[in-house]
């Protein structure tokens, strides 16, 4: 694999990191209805970390740990705000999964195409529409 494999792995791994950090919130405060979803995602979340993990071990790479805490990108006093973040968090994680698919080749590249396609569905689930092209995200 090559350095710039290892380096999109890395950042998958943080954004995983992240979102489950996140899916901890989102969990705590998205409506009775929908916390079974959030927590479908959670998992989903940790075993992609878990995976990539050993991945990036497997690549000859130290896996980077997570945060003690991850500053949110607004506040979640609600419902409502939880499934905005939980959207927010799937696009982030598609971004950096975008760029571990141009970065990769093999099976790395299918996992990462995968789990693309995996929190695409879930944005679309929280928001209630999606971008022509997720993870590429009108990057201006």
């Amino acid at each position: 694999m090559t350095t710039r494999a290892l380096e999109a792995a890395q950042a998958a791994l943080a954004a995983e990191h992240a979102a489950v950090y996140g899916y901890g919130v989102v969990g705590g405060r998205v409506d009775r209805a929908r916390r079974a979803e959030a927590t479908a995602a959670y998992t989903a979340h940790r075993s992609r970390r878990d995976a990539l993990a050993r991945t990036i071990r497997d690549m000859g790479g130290r896996p980077a740990v997570a945060a003690a805490a991850y500053a949110l990108p607004f506040e979640v006093p609600d419902g409502a705000a939880a499934e905005r973040l939980a959207a927010e968090l799937e696009d982030r994680v598609a971004g950096v999964y975008s760029d571990l698919v141009r970065a990769s080749e093999g099976p790395l590249r299918r996992e990462a195409a995968g789990a693309l396609r995996e929190a695409a569905v879930r944005a679309v689930r929280w928001r209630g529409s999606g971008v022509a092209f997720p993870g590429l995200a009108e990057r201006a």
